[in-house]
């Protein structure tokens, strides 16, 4: 900034920074390291090429060089993740009022924990996948799942966030899984357990909750929320169950609400759209809600004959 703007605004500049003083709650001034919002998608992104190989960054990869291409990635992550999440550790240590004396050992302790737990990440994913594509007729194949189906890719960061919530990582774990919420609309708390062949159809405005327990080959549509009953209690609730159990083979269609930690969907369950569930639901059961009487009056008197345009047809 010259001199001249920065006389233009030394009143403005002197207003803004006496309110970071006034307001100290929106303002991280002499308190130490924060993670990095960018540098954490970044990793979001290597992690995926990892993955998925020869999807994502480096493509037409052969047999022959892989174990370099993945040592190269593995020691790229390894010091992102590391700054990280050691950025992170001390944070929260800092608002405890306490230190950590050997904070880079310890983030390598658990960013080399969780880079191994990779393998077994990747089987499950492969479960996922598995299940969009068995579930979903419009997806020509699994490629186009792993490309573009934002289920999938919401999925998929919340699987390796979930790890690093286990590892105890303060932070990352939310930055990484509101990330993938701000791109496609799904918001999965980390702190959630979901089981293999899991998949979302649609995606957009589905909620899972923190204290969610979800197992194997559940489906669930745009809009289902795994929610609370209530949240009036704030911060006491914490560490409260507070959200829903579906057990194995339960769907759960668009618009549908499951409320409340004490409520369990037993095993094949379906709930229908927009039903509201508030208490627990016996095996192998389908939930519906009454259709409405819908009303149809003509705005003008006309003769209507139904049939599919040629261009309609299948």
């Amino acid at each position: 900034m010259g001199p001249n703007a920065s006389n233009k605004f030394s009143d403005l500049v002197a207003t803004i920074v006496a309110s970071y003083h006034a307001e100290p709650r929106t303002c991280h001034i002499d308190s130490g390291r924060l993670p990095n919002h960018d540098a954490i998608v970044e990793i979001i992104q290597l992690l995926r090429q990892l993955l998925f190989p020869g999807y994502f960054g480096k493509q037409n990869l052969v047999a022959g060089t892989l174990e370099y291409h993945v040592g190269d990635l593995l020691v790229s992550i390894h010091a992102s993740l590391l700054k990280q999440v050691q950025n992170a550790l001390i944070h929260e240590a800092a608002h405890r009022g306490e230190s950590i004396p050997d904070s880079e050992g310890h983030a390598d302790r658990i960013v080399t924990g969780f880079l191994r737990t990779l393998p077994g990440l990747r089987e499950v994913l492969a479960t996922d996948v598995q299940a969009a594509f068995d579930g979903d007729p419009a997806a020509a194949d699994m490629d186009e799942i792993i490309f573009s189906y934002p289920g999938f890719f919401a999925i998929t960061v919340y699987r390796l966030a979930h790890e690093l919530h286990l590892q105890g990582v303060p932070l990352i774990p939310r930055i990484m899984t509101e990330y993938a919420h701000s791109v496609t609309g799904v918001d999965i708390h980390p702190g959630a357990h979901i089981g293999e062949y899991f998949f979302i159809d649609h995606g957009t405005g589905v909620v899972i909750g923190e204290t969610s327990r979800i197992g194997n080959h559940v489906k669930v549509y745009q809009g289902v929320t795994l929610g609370a009953l209530s949240t009036r209690g704030g911060q006491k609730l914490r560490g409260v169950r507070r959200h829903p159990m579906l057990e194995d083979e339960v769907t759960v269609y668009s618009g549908a609400s499951i409320l409340g930690g004490e409520t369990v969907i037993r095993k094949g369950v379906i709930i229908s759209s927009n039903v509201f569930v508030t208490q627990s639901v016996p095996p192998n059961t389908r939930v519906t809600v009454k259709n409405p009487e819908l009303q149809y009056r003509d705005r003008k008197p006309q003769t209507f004959k139904q049939e599919v345009p040629p261009d309609w047809q299948i």
